[in-house]
C-alpha cells in the first residue's frame, strides 16, 4: 500500500511538471497595423488546438504565442495562416520554456 501511494504521488509530480513546460513562439510579421488585425490574428490562433496563450505587438510586427508542450507550429503553416489573414509572414523564432503562472505578463 505504501508504495503505491508513493508511486502515485511521484507520478503526479512529474505530470505537473510536464503539463508546465511549454514551448514560445515569436513571428514576424508585416502588415500588423490596427487592433482589428489582432483580432483577425486571435481569431486564427485561437482555433489551433494547444494555443494557451498570445500577444500581438502592432509597433514591432511581433506576434508571440505559446503552445502546450508537444505542439509544433511549423513554418509553413504560419506562413499560410499569416498569408491567408491578408500579413507577410518573416519568420520565426523558437524556445522551450517552463511555463509560470505567477509571471506578470509583459
Amino acid at each position: 500500500m505504501r508504495v503505491l501511494v508513493v508511486t502515485a504521488i511521484a507520478g503526479l509530480f512529474t505530470s505537473m511538471s510536464l503539463w508546465a513546460s511549454c514551448a514560445h513562439y515569436e513571428m514576424r510579421v508585416d502588415g500588423l497595423a490596427c487592433p482589428y488585425c489582432a483580432y483577425g490574428i486571435e481569431k486564427k490562433l485561437t482555433a489551433i488546438d494547444g494555443v494557451q496563450g498570445f500577444d500581438v505587438d502592432l509597433e514591432a510586427g511581433i506576434v508571440r504565442v505559446d503552445v502546450s508542450d508537444g505542439v509544433v507550429l511549423t513554418e509553413g503553416a504560419m506562413k499560410q495562416l499569416f498569408n491567408d489573414a491578408g500579413f507577410t509572414y518573416r519568420g520565426m523564432t523558437i524556445s522551450h520554456s517552463e511555463k509560470n503562472d505567477n509571471k506578470v505578463p509583459e
